[in-house]
């Protein structure tokens, strides 16, 4: 069973709030990535996370993009310490 937690009849299962914390780090991250590669890389370590919380919700598909955007943003970071 998950734990859950809440305000009035407003219950969030931790699996709901893991996701709702990867998606609000990669946000927060994508709004900082001009000021450093750490921010590209951390970026897409939110991109890996939230990449786990589809799978595990069971929505292979939002899983499998988040993986996608995880590659896309270690090329951009390559690319940022590279030149």
């Amino acid at each position: 069973m998950l734990a859950k937690f809440g305000i009035g009849t407003l219950a969030v299962d931790g699996l709901t709030a893991f996701g709702l914390t990867s998606v609000t780090a990669m946000l927060v991250l994508y709004a900082l990535e001009d000021r450093g590669p750490a921010y590209i890389l951390a970026f897409a370590a939110a991109c890996v996370v939230a990449s786990a919380y589809g799978f595990l919700q069971g929505a292979w598909p939002f899983g499998l993009v988040e993986a996608i955007w995880a590659l896309i943003a270690v090329q951009r970071w390559r690319k940022r310490m590279a030149g």
